[in-house]
């Protein structure tokens, strides 16, 4: 009984593993992402090959019910590598040398600056000047307990 189940479990796993010699279904994972098989919107179209894994050999595969796309971005971008002129955009024409000129233009000047502002009057030596601070000497004598120099241990 026990080998039976176990045959049958693996019959039908190594079947799945020689799938595909018949059609599929292709369903796009994000909406309103294309799948594009050779040129061709193949979204929620038939797609048949003969791929898969028992096979080494790959067909090209044929596309059922898709839609074929333009391979020429039609984006309203302007490309140089495509080769075409813009579609929209100024015209850049060169004009002749002999061309009567504009008037010039009225001068026009105008200037920016900044500066900080002035610092306050110095104050002489106050009135009540605080005391007198003195620093402690630490070359002299010391105050407190003489630190003790550290042991040397013996090796044991």
């Amino acid at each position: 009984m026990r080998v039976g189940l176990a045959l049958a479990i693996l019959a039908g796993m190594t079947s799945t593993a020689s799938a595909g010699g018949g059609f599929d279904i292709v369903v796009p994972n994000r909406p309103g992402v294309p799948i594009i098989i050779n040129g061709v919107d193949a979204s929620y179209a038939v797609v048949e090959s003969a791929m898969g894994l028992a096979r080494n050999e790959s067909m090209v595969p044929t596309v059922y019910g898709g839609r074929p796309i333009d391979p020429v971005p039609n984006v309203g971008h302007y490309y140089p590598s495509l080769g075409h002129m813009p579609g929209y955009g100024r015209l850049e024409v060169e004009p002749p040398a002999n061309r009567r000129l504009p008037q010039p233009a009225e001068s026009y000047h105008q200037s920016w600056s900044a500066q900080s502002a002035p610092l306050p009057a110095q104050s002489n030596v106050p009135v009540d000047p605080p005391p007198v601070i003195y620093a402690p000497q630490f070359n002299g004598p010391r105050s407190g307990p003489i630190p003790r120099p550290p042991r040397l241990r013996s090796p044991q």
